[in-house]
């Protein structure tokens, strides 16, 4: 089974692979490991910078009972001219049941589809298009902490044009049954996100009190190719999450960050660390959904 992202996957599919990450929780710290893909093979292609998503999905299937192996274009015969394509091949035949990859270039993981025979593809994040485990797990602690994903307020706020993980939260919450608020600089929120049922807005404020999650999500300078807003001083002053705003917020409303976070930038270090974020519970969440998805994965 491959994971490619949220937007082709049904309800019930993604309330699957959630149910399903539920028995993984503590696996290895409170839980003893477990032996599900013993004498599997897990490939981790990385062909962009990642701290939190590479060491989860390496963790998560060792702790599944699964082998590695990790490959980054650094070091490698990338730099001799070898393709995409062919890179992947050679891992493959080593004898690898399920490939991650990370991939700068949108559809990456789509392409190595096409050309790898017998062996699971699982995007873990292609340029611009979508992060489905990060949505996941998400999503995952949403239910956790609040109970139920029906009927609550999420705002996306940030940088939604270059974000994967917006794309990917927009997919899996809506069809869950969610409302979604794509919050940011108007040109940073593109308006073709309206067609997915999301309301766009451009004023924090003015939505503040209405949300029960807020999701702040990266200013990907990395990807932009321009002046998207006047100045950092200026994005963190009308869309940043700070004291002042949260004291105006839903008492209970709970703060995501995907990260890496940019404290004083999307968040102040008071809000990151304060009762209502669940940033870490993020990372803790995102083995559990990892060892789910490798365990599906490997469900050829």
């Amino acid at each position: 089974m491959h994971l490619l992202g949220l937007e082709h996957l049904s309800r019930d599919e993604i309330v699957g692979l959630l149910d399903a990450a539920v028995e993984f929780v503590g696996v290895g710290r409170q839980v003893a490991k477990r032996n599900d893909l013993a004498g599997k093979v897990i490939a981790n292609i990385f062909y962009e910078p990642s701290t939190r998503t590479r060491l989860s999905f390496a963790l998560a299937a060792r702790r599944v009972g699964a082998e590695t192996l990790d490959f980054s274009p650094s070091g490698s015969s990338t730099a001799k001219g070898e393709s995409f394509i062919d890179t992947a091949q050679n891992i493959v035949a080593m004898g690898v049941d399920v490939v991650v990859v990370r991939h700068s270039s949108s559809g990456a993981p789509l392409l190595l589809t096409k050309h790898l025979k017998d062996v699971s593809v699982v995007n873990a994040g292609d340029g611009a298009h979508e992060h489905p485990t990060q949505g996941l797990l998400d999503i995952f602690t949403l239910r956790q902490r609040l109970g139920r994903i029906a009927g609550l307020t999420v705002a996306l706020v940030g940088d939604i044009l270059h974000s994967r993980v917006a794309r990917s939260n927009i997919h899996g919450l809506t069809k869950l049954g969610a409302k979604v608020i794509a919050c940011g600089p108007p040109t940073l929120v593109p308006s073709e996100v309206a067609q997915f049922g999301v309301e766009i807005a451009h004023d924090l404020d003015a939505i503040l009190e209405r949300c029960d999650v807020l999701n702040l999500l990266r200013v990907q300078f990395e990807r932009q190719r321009g002046a998207f807003f006047p100045s950092v001083g200026e994005y963190a002053h009308l869309f940043g999450m700070n004291g002042e705003r949260l004291r105006r917020a839903k008492a209970d409303v709970l703060i995501l960050a995907p990260g890496p976070i940019n404290r004083g930038v999307e968040i102040t270090p008071d809000v990151a660390d304060c009762r209502n974020s669940a940033i870490l519970d993020q990372v803790n969440n995102g083995l559990a959904v990892r060892m789910a998805v490798l365990k599906r994965a490997c469900e050829l």
